[in-house]
């Protein structure tokens, strides 16, 4: 196949939904897992073309570092994300407040994605980390600020306790984004997803495993009700 061929193939490969942000108020973010560096660079290119900014998930350091130069992105090597054309000038403000929390520090770069899809939104939302409840006196020690908060997204792995304590202490909305962290059955965090959507806690909202992305745009949502 000639280099034009290949052009081809990669457009015909990629059509993004640039319209996304009218329709539900989010705009389309780039899972970024599995792509090739053409159809990431064919991309990002058709993004530029528009003069969008754009997120982009799951970006692995490789990924990144073959990426043509001329992207300039902004990318956070921990929760694997990266901006593109994307500016710290605040819009509109949000009203309502949010936080991250993880349960432990190996939950950090699910916790991450979360702060990272939060902040490329113009929040920046509380981060409390590592207050699981195998010392649940961490917890108890930011109690009184979690209270406060409109919409908490709590990532937490192995049995995900923590998910349930904090569904059964604050009146905001609670996210749990259950994680892959653990031992044995732990392992790949089906455990912490039936623990948190078993949670005796009424109203515990849950995204899939791993899924800071999805929970952060689950509480912006949310923030959109916030009066």
């Amino acid at each position: 196949m000639n280099e034009s061929n290949d052009v081809k193939t990669v457009a015909n490969e990629v059509n993004l939904d640039l319209d996304r942000a009218l329709r539900i108020g989010l705009p389309e973010a780039i899972f970024s897992a599995g792509k090739s560096q053409a159809q990431l660079e064919r991309i990002l290119s058709e993004v530029e073309a528009a003069g969008r900014p754009l997120l982009l998930t799951r970006l692995s350091a490789e990924q990144a570092s073959k990426l043509s130069p001329r992207f300039a992105l902004d990318y956070d090597v921990v929760s694997r994300t990266a901006y593109f054309q994307w500016t710290s000038t605040t819009p509109a403000a949000r009203r309502g407040s949010v936080a991250v929390v993880s349960a432990g520090s190996t939950d950090v770069p699910v916790a991450r994605e979360a702060v990272r899809t939060l902040a490329f939104h113009h929040l920046q939302p509380l981060q409390v980390y590592d207050v699981g409840v195998a010392g649940l006196h961490r917890y108890l020690a930011r109690a009184d600020e979690l209270r406060k908060v409109d919409v908490l997204v709590v990532c937490a792995g192995m049995d995900a306790a923590l998910v349930s304590v904090i569904g059964g202490d604050v009146p905001g909305v609670v996210i749990a984004v259950p994680t892959s962290v653990g031992y044995g059955v732990a392992t790949g965090g089906t455990s912490a997803l039936h623990a948190s959507l078993a949670s005796c806690a009424s109203g515990v909202v849950v995204v899939n495993i791993d899924n800071g992305y999805g929970g952060a745009c689950a509480a912006l949502r949310a923030l959109r009700l916030v009066r």
